[in-house]
């Protein structure tokens, strides 16, 4: 029996010394090509998820924790109403008799789940700086307030969100933030330019593919001015000239380009279903230092819908005639009374 029991233990000890023999290691992926032998990243993709780009309070690392994520998921459906138990609208149904307001449900399009990269779930798109959060200069925090001070006063003054020259959310970017809803793209490529078409207020980004020069300083397009190559697999595009009137609107807090800032992105396939998304962003005026993000893009089934922002719209119109009516009640409440 001793000798049994040291035999055993001898044997153990002996299997614990020999390594044991690795699992063989996925092979890489290759994305496919197209006509120019180029990786193919055509397609339909969307980003829509719950992570923002900048790290809430309640997480402590990038990677977030399954508690730390209902934790969100809840405090997201008390802020915007029970979207999970939301179900979908029966195109069978006739009208209903009596049109209510519509509650947000009925018009966010998330995936109300944190985003995962590498199987793990993510809790900011920003990974560095560490803590997750855009590293404003005093400048920048100052350019960023000055966006968001919102005034009546003419219709140049609105958000250019509201005014239909932007997206809402930015799904549009430079960098192309995911929003609650229309946040679907295609991309198409072609010899000498990749087309990026964004589903909300049907933008078209063009990158450049055969020319890396930029337009002069003086000019700047809402959606910048971009320039690609090619880095292995990798689409590298590098947009300058990007608007200080367009500022970057994001779940979790936006920021603002300054003349001098430049964005610098990567388009990565890495799986038939997804492609890694990454930023930085370089503007010595409105930051410390150059910050970085990543963000998965997945496919989606589409079709891209046309995006009529302003058709019938009148909620410019009617902001800046109550803004006057508010301005005329003024001075009549203030004026006191004639004695009895």
């Amino acid at each position: 029996m001793r000798i049994s029991v040291l035999l055993c233990a001898a044997i153990a000890t002996a299997a614990a010394a020999v390594p044991a023999e690795a699992a063989p290691s996925p092979a890489p992926y290759h994305a496919p090509r197209n006509a120019q032998g180029e990786p193919d990243l055509q397609g339909l993709w969307t980003n829509t998820a719950l992570t923002f780009l900048q790290r809430p309070p309640i997480f402590k690392s990038l990677i977030a924790t399954d508690k730390e994520a209902a934790m969100m998921i809840a405090g997201f459906n008390s802020l915007v109403g029970d979207l999970v138990s939301t179900k979908p609208i029966d195109p069978k149904l006739g009208p209903p008799p009596v049109v209510k307001e519509a509650p947000q449900s009925d018009y966010l399009e998330m995936d109300l789940h944190l985003a995962r990269i590498d199987g793990q779930m993510r809790s900011s798109w920003i990974v560095d700086p560490a803590d997750g959060r855009i590293p404003f200069t005093e400048l920048g925090k100052k350019a960023n307030k000055a966006v968001e001070d919102e005034t009546f006063d003419d219709p140049e003054s609105r958000p250019p969100s509201e005014r239909c020259l932007i997206a809402i959310g930015s799904p549009e970017g430079p960098p192309m933030m995911n929003t609650g809803f229309n946040g679907n793209y295609q991309i198409v490529q072609s010899p000498g330019f990749v087309a990026i078409h964004i589903e909300m207020n049907h933008d078209v980004r063009i990158i450049r593919m055969l020319d890396r020069g930029h337009l002069p300083d003086a000019i700047h397009p809402w959606l910048g001015d971009s320039v690609g190559w090619w880095e292995g697999d990798t689409l590298v595009v590098e947009t300058t000239n990007l608007s200080p009137r367009a500022p970057v609107e994001s779940l979790g807090g936006g920021f603002v380009f300054s003349p001098k800032g430049k964005l610098t992105e990567r388009f990565t396939r890495t799986a038939k279903d997804q492609i890694l998304y990454e930023f930085a962003v370089d503007d010595p005026v409105n930051f410390t230092k150059v910050w970085k993000a990543q963000m998965p893009m997945r496919t989606a089934k589409g079709p891209i819908y046309e995006y009529a922002c302003h058709e019938g719209n009148y909620s410019l119109a009617n902001a800046l005639s109550g803004a006057r009516a508010e301005e005329r009640a003024k001075p009549a409440a203030a004026t006191p009374s004639a004695a009895p």
